[in-house]
């Protein structure tokens, strides 16, 4: 009797075993593919920039097993500028990056896709050197630029709302490097710029002037920033932007209930002071999953890229206004948390 005892036992167990496996695979089916240990890994070249904005995400991912837990092997090079993670993107040497709202007519014009939203960023300020005292006052100075980024972007408003154009000032185009230097050393009036980079400046020129700031425009004119993919990326490798989508998801939702550790990861990740990333990230008004959720659904981002769209065409950088859906593919980030 005992053999015929331990034969039905063992089957039993392996009918235990085939159930729950099963139900193992069931309750994980709302997962995304790279959570199944069968699932092949993806592998993704991301972009950034080394400031709050654009770097808790990605040090978060890291420090929380993120990408593991989606199946993507992710390799993160950094980018003084968006402009310029959209050319890598156009020509296939990243596939994902972050850029601010400067950077968004570029995907407007269909040279890649807005694939998240991210946060607000409130850093952007038109600065001039000690006895400068508003816009007026840089009429036919040197002025420094990093073009295309949202410092280009809040010199152009605060021209216009001076009833100026840039043709009144000397526009000295510049790297965001090389614009530190030039302020510390005074070779230019002023600049429309951004911290953390500024506090760099206000070191060597504790008097610099603040002429104005994103605030200045919140009526009119919103400044997001977000992620973007390349275009053959969104339309020829969905499994690929599914996995990024939901590691991104997993993040921001991280992000809002840690903000104080998010500081610290984005100092750690990008080798810089606690202090200065947390002055950083005073100037960034955080989105939580539900709100950048929200807004996609009731419009809140179309309406917002709409105005900016229009400030872009007025400055000629854009020919014309598309519809946000033709750039922004929120449907697919809302998906993704499915």
């Amino acid at each position: 009797m005992r053999p015929d005892r331990t034969a039905r036992r063992a089957v039993a167990l392996s009918a235990l075993l085939a159930a729950t496996l099963t139900a193992t695979a069931a309750c994980s089916g709302s997962d995304t593919a790279g959570s199944s240990p069968d699932a092949e890994t993806v592998e993704v070249s991301f972009g950034y920039i080394p400031d709050f904005n654009g770097t808790s995400l990605l040090a978060i991912a890291e420090d929380q097993g993120l990408w593991a837990k989606h199946g993507v092997e992710a390799t993160t090079p950094s980018f003084t500028n968006g402009p310029l993670q959209i050319q890598a993107l156009g020509t296939g040497d990243l596939d994902f990056g972050y850029i601010g709202p400067g950077a968004f007519w570029l995907p407007a014009s269909g040279q890649a896709k807005i694939v998240a939203m991210n946060t607000l960023g409130q850093a952007d300020r038109v600065v001039g050197q000690p006895g400068i005292e508003s816009i007026e006052d840089l009429r036919g100075k040197k002025v420094a630029v990093p073009e295309g980024t949202s410092g280009d972007m809040i010199l152009t408003l605060a021209l216009e709302e001076a009833g100026m154009t840039k043709d009144d000032v000397e526009i000295v185009p510049m790297e965001p490097s090389a614009i530190v230097a030039a302020l510390s050393s005074g070779k230019v009036d002023g600049a429309g710029f951004w911290y953390p980079a500024l506090a760099t400046v206000q070191k060597q020129v504790p008097d610099l002037v603040e002429i104005a700031d994103n605030t200045d425009f919140e009526e009119t004119v919103a400044f997001p920033t977000a992620f973007v993919a390349g275009n053959e990326v969104v339309e020829n490798d969905p499994e690929k932007l599914d996995r990024v989508l939901a590691v991104l998801r997993d993040a921001i939702d991280y992000r809002a209930e840690h903000m104080d550790e998010a500081i610290e990861l984005t100092a750690e990740f990008n080798d810089l002071p606690v202090a200065d990333v947390k002055a950083d990230a005073e100037n960034v008004q955080v989105l939580s999953l539900e709100e950048i959720d929200g807004y996609t659904k009731d419009g809140t981002f179309d309406t917002w890229l709409s105005g900016m769209e229009d400030y872009f065409v007025a400055a000629g950088q854009l020919p014309e206004a598309v519809d946000p859906a033709e750039f922004y593919t929120g449907d697919q980030f809302l998906e993704a948390g499915k």
